[in-house]
């Protein structure tokens, strides 16, 4: 009985087997193709079930998705872009398998749940800030999905203060401003000449002026978004993942200032951010929890 778990992020695919003995050097990883996505990403589950009869496989995809009809959209598989039946293509690859499909960010909220920062809370708010942000929304001890599973894209929450244009078409979304991709593409308006997200991070910290404006642009929006969401919710956590949460007191301060500014109400004193202690790990991890769900029906 081999269980699988796969994530379809925003420049790659992981997959990894769902066993107690698996490691994070097991995970295997592709950057997204440019032609014959599915069958790149067939050749790696097929490479991670390792001759294995597969019977549960869980998948974490990037939204917009349509959950009941298995189908996945994301903008940066360009084959996939209008729509692809990503459960119908794992069950003929796997038939004796069940197939369960749910958006990155509600992955993150049941890894989460699971053996994560929320087990012991019924009700939080878990947010990946990557290229893309995305969010899951526990409440009660479940996590909500939405009507057609795009419950949690936090993303797309409209930050005060900010304009940007947005990939969705709007401006304003938290996710033009505060995602890697955005913050990175912020700061090299403003002359920054580095490559990539992990040597902005590091420039902050060793105080560049350009890379410490972008994370305190990054932490505020971030703070004010977290503030209107768990004032909406009525939540008193928030659990922050994915690669710029791990940009340290750059961006923590702003967005903390950022919440104690606008999380006022009498019910929201006790609001609390914290890094998820899953890395960028938990939209992945949370695919291998949906497919043991399945597992055990």
């Amino acid at each position: 009985m081999t269980v699988l778990s796969l994530e379809i992020g925003s420049t790659e695919f992981a997959a990894s087997r769902v066993a107690a003995d698996v490691e994070v050097e097991d995970i295997r990883r592709i950057p997204i193709p440019d032609r014959q996505a599915w069958d790149r990403c067939r050749e790696l589950l097929i490479e991670v079930a390792e001759g294995g009869e597969v019977t549960c496989l869980g998948i974490a995809a990037l939204g917009p998705i349509d959950m009941s009809a298995g189908v996945v959209a994301p903008v940066e598989v360009p084959e996939w872009r209008m729509g692809f039946g990503i459960v119908e293509a794992a069950q003929k690859l796997f038939p004796a398998a069940k197939v369960l499909l749910a958006l990155d960010g509600v992955c993150m909220a049941l890894a989460e749940r699971t053996f994560g920062a929320t087990v012991e809370v019924m009700d939080a708010l878990c947010i990946s800030v990557s290229d893309r942000i995305s969010g899951g929304v526990m409440v009660g001890g479940f996590v909500v999905v939405g009507r057609t599973g795009n419950g949690g894209h936090v993303g797309h929450v409209l930050v005060p203060g900010f304009d940007d244009a947005c990939t969705c078409g709007g401006r304003g979304c938290l996710e033009a401003v505060a995602s890697a991709t955005s913050v990175l593409r912020w700061a090299r308006g403003k002359g920054w000449t580095g490559e990539s997200i992990a040597e902005l991070i590091e420039a902050a910290g060793a105080g560049e002026a350009v890379a410490v404006s972008a994370m305190e642009r990054a932490g505020t929006a971030l703070g004010r978004a977290i503030a209107s969401v768990a004032a909406l919710l009525d939540h008193d956590l928030v659990v922050l993942g994915g690669t710029l949460a791990a940009a340290g007191p750059e961006l923590w301060k702003p967005l903390g200032a950022a919440v104690a500014t606008h999380a006022r109400l009498s019910f929201l004193p006790g609001l609390r951010v914290v890094p998820s202690e899953l890395g960028e790990l938990g939209p992945l991890a949370g695919a291998g929890v949906l497919a043991l769900s399945a597992n055990t029906e």
